[in-house]
C-alpha cells in the first residue's frame, strides 16, 4: 500500500467527521497535551495552524500565550518546500488565509525564529505508525524542517485515534515524531511503549 493511497484513505475519513466529533476529539487531545510535563517543562512550542478537519490547535495557542509561553507557527515556502517559523503573538489579528489555504501571519507580524530555540513541535499528519513515521500532505515540509532542530527539541504528531496504523512506508529522507497523542492514547514512539491508554 502505497503513501498516497493511503493519505488518500485517511483524508476521506477524516474528511466524514461531523464539526462536533471534530471539536469533541480536538479539545480532549489538547487537555491532554496540556496535562503533559512534556507541555508543561516547554517555553517554545511551534505549532501548526488547523485547517479543514485536522486536530484544532486554537485552544492550544491561545491557552499557551495566555500563560506565557513563546509561540511560533509554520509558514510555508512553496518554492523550496520549506517551513519558517514566525512568532506569534496574537492569534486574532495577527493571521490570515495564506499559501494552501491555512491561516499564517501577515507579512507585518512575521517574526522569524530560529528553530533551535524550539523545545517543542506540534506535528499535523494524514496517518501515523506506531513508531511515529507518518504521511503528511505529500510535499515533506515537516520531514526537512524536523531534521533543523536542536536535538533535545521533542516532536509530539497530533490526531484522531483512527489515524493510527501498524506501518506506514517511509523512505530515508523520514524523520519519525517522538510522540503521538490521539484522544485515547498517548504513545511514546522512541521507546515503543505501544500500549499507554490515557484514561478519558
Amino acid at each position: 500500500m502505497n503513501k498516497a493511497f493511503l493519505r488518500k484513505q485517511y483524508l476521506e475519513k477524516r474528511s466524514t467527521l461531523p464539526i462536533s466529533k471534530v471539536e469533541e476529539k480536538s479539545n480532549s487531545i489538547i487537555n491532554k497535551l496540556f496535562d503533559l510535563d512534556i507541555y508543561k517543562n516547554s517555553s517554545f512550542i511551534m505549532s501548526y495552524v488547523a485547517f479543514k478537519k485536522e486536530v484544532r490547535t486554537e485552544n492550544l495557542i491561545k491557552h499557551s500565550l495566555k500563560i506565557q509561553k513563546r509561540i511560533g507557527v509554520p509558514i510555508t515556502v512553496p518554492e523550496t518546500k520549506t517551513l519558517i517559523v514566525s512568532e506569534l503573538k496574537d492569534y486574532d489579528t495577527e493571521l490570515s488565509i495564506g499559501h494552501f489555504n491555512i491561516l499564517t501571519p501577515k507579512e507585518e507580524y512575521i517574526r522569524k525564529t530560529p528553530p533551535a530555540l524550539i523545545d517543542l513541535v506540534i506535528v499535523p499528519g494524514a496517518v501515523f505508525d506506531r513508531n511515529g513515521y507518518r504521511i503528511g500532505y505529500g510535499g515533506g515540509y515537516y520531514d526537512r524542517f524536523l531534521k533543523t532542530l536542536d536535538k533535545r527539541a521533542i516532536s509530539i504528531g497530533l490526531a484522531y485515534d483512527f489515524q493510527l496504523v501498524d506501518s506506514v512506508p517511509r523512505n530515508k529522507y523520514d524523520l519519525p515524531v517522538d510522540y503521538i497523542l490521539t484522544e485515547k492514547r498517548f504513545i511514546s514512539c522512541k521507546t515503543k511503549n505501544l500500549n499507554n491508554p490515557i484514561k478519558s
